[in-house]
């Protein structure tokens, strides 16, 4: 059940805060303010140095067991490349797990563990062979090559796909994207 109430957390949320530094009190900083303003779903990059250590940190911090709804965050990880990485984040305190491509043995080991998996896809192959393999969400990536009416293309041929866009979404083309999901 867990992981059900992840996911429709996660999409009620609608905005995933995809934060990148430095050093893991950087991005914990980053976290913080995105929190602060509202911002319920932090993924934490693999590309921060040490980032299994801002993970645990915010997953101690923003628990989603917590009963304090201020203090409430779900935290993941993202560019996880290979199941390794995934598992070792998910002992860290990921309650989701993001990756740049489709890896279906990441795929399998976070269905193992009941944990929210988010692969990039780029094309509707990719996209179907996520869904066989039991992907909730599909994350298009990088967004910034399509438009929000890719999302509309995508559904034609596979309208139980949940799209996720990442890269090329900004406040001044939010809306856009957000009309384009129903």
């Amino acid at each position: 059940m867990k992981k059900i109430k992840l996911i429709q957390q996660i999409s009620k949320e609608g905005v995933v805060a995809v934060l990148r530094g430095e050093t893991p009190e950087e991005v914990v900083e980053m976290a913080e303010q995105a929190i602060a303003g509202g911002i319920k779903v932090i993924e934490v990059t693999m590309t921060v140095p040490f980032a299994l250590r801002a993970i645990e940190e915010l997953a101690k911090r923003y628990s989603s067991t917590t009963q304090d709804a201020a203090k409430y965050a779900i935290i993941g990880v993202g560019t996880a490349l290979d199941p390794e990485t995934a598992r070792a984040a998910i002992l860290s305190g990921a309650e989701f797990v993001v990756g740049p491509s489709l890896n279906p043995n990441t795929v399998a080991l976070c269905n193992r563990y009941r944990v929210p998996v988010m692969p990039g896809c780029m094309t509707i192959q990719e996209i179907q062979t996520a869904l066989e393999l039991g992907v909730d969400i599909v994350k298009l990536f990088p967004g910034n090559l399509y438009s929000p009416a890719m999302i509309k293309a995508i559904k034609g041929p596979l309208p139980q796909a949940n799209i996720m866009p990442t890269g090329g979404v900004s406040l001044s083309n939010l809306g856009e994207w957000i009309a384009a999901a129903p």
